[in-house]
């Protein structure tokens, strides 16, 4: 038979993937690309069944993967709506901001386009603002051996770079990227196989906490109560930063507009689309109307953002619910 590495890719790659993800050895879409995300699979794989631990898909490793194995079936889909409010607002996001649906929306990375050096996740924090080195810090303190997992023999690389003044950093960021600013594999696929972990989820949603907070006084500003409205306030706050003063004043007139008797449900959407659209009418000319359909998708529970459709309730567990009452 043929090996499997790095670089490959196809059907039997994707057979691979599927097989990892049923040992809960893999998150990642089985796409059939042998990424660094796949290899490191691999690895943890070789490595508990006393393999040698190459990175490598031969007979060997081929036949102890699918010996127990029938037909391959695909990794399940993670409970999202079971998740805490703050997970699914970051996890609505970053689908907003990646195209992909969780996990892979917790692991959105991109490269030195911005002078940036590397930015991850929902929040895409980055190195050069010294905000991700933090985040992975926290995870490898908490979590050494599943950091090491995933990285192996890069692992003390990265830990090095990490340790290292920004400058060192930064050129280590910039020397695992093609001219283009893409991340090289297998950097690229392990970044994002951390990212895919639950643990480091949870340490994206700690991160994010100033955020999740302003998205709440923005509620409480404007007298929102539902997940719906979190879920907007905080994609505003990530997205757009703030909502200034004129904008503020343009949404209470708005507000005072509203029929008398508007009152539950009725009041709570209403408002919401209100502050979506004159939100997106302050936005850069060139993005209003990107900013507009991604926050009139949230207000109204669904629509198409980026070619993508989304119903709020049944993907991400968002809906009209109380996430807690305005004080007014």
């Amino acid at each position: 038979m043929s090996i499997y590495k790095l670089g490959s890719s196809g059907p039997e790659v994707a057979q691979i993937q599927s097989q990892l993800a049923i040992k809960n050895l893999y998150r990642g879409p089985l796409d059939g690309a042998f990424g660094g995300g796949t290899e490191a699979a691999v690895k943890a794989f070789q490595r508990a069944n006393d393999l040698v631990v190459d990175g490598i898909v031969g007979a060997g490793t081929w036949r102890k993967l699918f010996e127990t194995a029938s037909v391959p079936q695909p990794f399940p889909a993670p409970r999202l709506p079971d998740e805490p409010i703050e997970n699914r607002c970051l996890a609505l996001t970053g689908a907003f901001e990646t195209g992909s649906g969780p996990p892979d929306c917790f692991a959105g990375i991109s490269g030195d386009f911005d002078d940036q050096g590397l930015s991850f996740g929902v929040c895409q924090w980055n190195f050069g603002q010294h905000s991700l080195q933090p985040l992975l810090i926290r995870m490898f303190e908490r979590h050494e051996d599943q950091v090491r997992a995933i990285f192996q023999d890069h692992y003390d690389v990265l830990v090095a770079a990490l340790r290292s003044a920004q400058d060192e950093l930064m050129a280590f960021a910039r020397s695992i990227q093609d001219p283009k600013h893409n991340v090289n594999e297998p950097w690229r696929g392990m970044f994002k196989a951390l990212g895919r972990t639950d643990e480091f989820e949870q340490i994206e949603v700690e991160a994010a906490g100033r955020l999740l907070d302003a998205a709440r006084a923005l509620c409480n500003d404007y007298g929102l109560r539902s997940q719906r409205g979190l879920a907007l306030m905080f994609d505003i706050k990530v997205q757009n930063g703030s909502i200034g003063d004129i904008v503020t004043a343009r949404i209470l007139k708005d507000f005072s507009a509203l029929p008398a008797g508007l009152s539950g449900d009725a009041l709570e959407l209403e408002k919401m689309r209100i502050v979506a659209v004159r939100r997106a009418e302050a936005s850069n000319p060139r993005w209003v109307d990107d900013v507009r359909v991604r926050k009139l998708c949230i207000a109204n529970g669904g629509g198409r953002v980026h070619g993508i459709d989304y119903d709020l309730e049944r993907q991400f567990g968002i809906g009209l619910a109380t996430f807690a009452a305005p004080i007014v």
